[in-house]
């Protein structure tokens, strides 16, 4: 463990080893975030119920259960929270809506029920853009996320509060949902790691007791996880994917082979592709070839799903043909004020760099790659072909590991 590392900053990995070989307790870890909430929760905003004596009664039976050798797994005895999308047994699910803001479902959400039979100490719900219909974090009937870097500059949407949560250590995870980058927009504004996988990868079942949908949400929305390093999320894919498998093992593996094909039809601020330029090179001089690659943009008009599942089918052979995954900046400008952003509360950090992994159902990872002048992230985004989350993780990865972009944290 880095000297001096606050244990509310700690890696999930690093802190899940500590916790089983019982050098340290999911009691102290639990009442180290905690106190983070207490202390930031009111400037920030990031969570609209907290949870915290059913945390501390979780915390203490994890401690027992480890001591006692039953340990279930490395998300057991870590707190972690869930966009106030999903539904939470007995616990008021809202969606940042003012119709909802007094429901209280009477079952969990599948990804829930998935947290806690790992052991995962829910610490409660995060705020959200109103319904998930906005990228700035400025519309929940809750009031506006706060930056955890400054607050007058927006967290991105609509996944606000669990970027912001995680930023600033009241968590280590967050369970989300990503529609047209609802967990990857936050994640590049707040300088965390956000990850959306393929269109069934993680079920969605249980979002405001399965209402009715258009077909827009029914395709687009992506269930996603929201943590600080693209290792600590392959750990989490590990509990809440449908299907078995070893994310974590995986993505710990480089693979310099993979081929990386940069975009080469779009247009950022001089600050983004900056930053963008430096972080292919730095990947280019890890050993990975790097190719120039045309972005797949296109997509059907907002709202027309007629193609969509041609339009899936051949997406791999269309764009993924030369290379393994395709690299772009997760936003084209710097992130937006809160003052501009409240002219266009819905939409003023513009998705057009995201939504095309949505319609064509590719795994998708934002990470940080530095940030512009005003101190503010900018996020790299890594998306791959259908069914390969692998790549894109490993590659996050091992950005991360050559990159070090982790070491520096919004508070302290």
């Amino acid at each position: 463990m880095k000297s001096g590392t606050p244990l509310y900053y700690e890696s999930v990995g690093e802190l899940s080893r500590r916790i089983h070989e019982q050098t340290v307790s999911p009691v102290e870890v639990v009442e180290a975030c905690l106190k983070q909430i207490e202390r930031l929760n009111p400037r920030l905003n990031a969570f609209i119920t907290v949870l915290a004596d059913d945390a501390r009664a979780q915390a203490r039976a994890a401690e027992a259960e480890i001591k006692a050798g039953r340990a279930r797994g490395p998300l057991h005895g870590l707190p972690v929270a869930v966009k106030d999308f999903y539904d939470t047994a007995g616990v008021k699910t809202t969606a940042g809506a003012e119709q909802f803001k007094n429901r209280v479902p009477t079952t969990d959400a599948d990804v829930v029920k998935k947290l806690r039979h790992a052991g995962a100490i829910v610490m409660g719900k995060t705020n959200m853009d109103a319904l998930g219909m906005a990228t700035t974090g400025l519309t929940s009937c809750f009031g506006a996320v706060q930056n955890p870097w400054n607050p007058e500059y927006v967290t991105g949407g609509s996944s606000a509060g669990s970027a912001a949560a995680v930023a600033a250590g009241l968590c280590f995870a967050t369970v989300d949902t990503d529609a047209v980058g609802s967990a990857r927009l936050p994640a590049a504004c707040c300088g965390v790691v956000g990850f959306k996988g393929s269109w069934d990868l993680i079920s969605t079942k249980g979002i405001l007791g399965d209402q009715p949908v258009d077909d827009f949400i029914r395709w687009m929305s992506h269930a996603a996880v929201t943590t600080r390093t693209a290792s600590d999320a392959a750990l989490v894919l590990n509990v809440l994917a449908d299907h078995a498998a070893d994310f974590a093992s995986e993505v710990a593996t480089v693979d310099s082979k993979l081929r990386i094909g940069v975009g080469n039809n779009f247009s950022a601020d001089a600050e983004v592709e900056r930053a963008f330029a430096r972080a292919v090179n730095a990947l280019r001089d890890a050993g990975y070839a790097i190719v120039a690659a045309a972005v797949p943009f296109g997509t059907s008009k907002q709202g027309d799903m007629a193609s969509i599942e041609a339009d899936r089918a051949g997406i791999a052979a269309r764009a993924f043909a030369d290379v393994d995954a395709i690299l772009l900046p997760t936003l084209r400008s710097t992130v937006p004020t809160a003052a501009a952003a409240a002219k266009n509360p819905e939409q003023a950090v513009s998705a057009e760099s995201t939504a095309f992994a949505n319609y064509y159902s590719l795994p998708a990872v934002s990470v940080p790659c530095g940030f512009d002048s005003h101190g503010m992230p900018i996020g790299l985004q890594i998306v791959g072909k259908p069914g390969d989350e692998r790549s894109v993780l490993k590659i996050a990865h091992h950005y991360e590991l050559i990159a070090k972009v982790h070491p520096k944290h919004p508070i302290e």
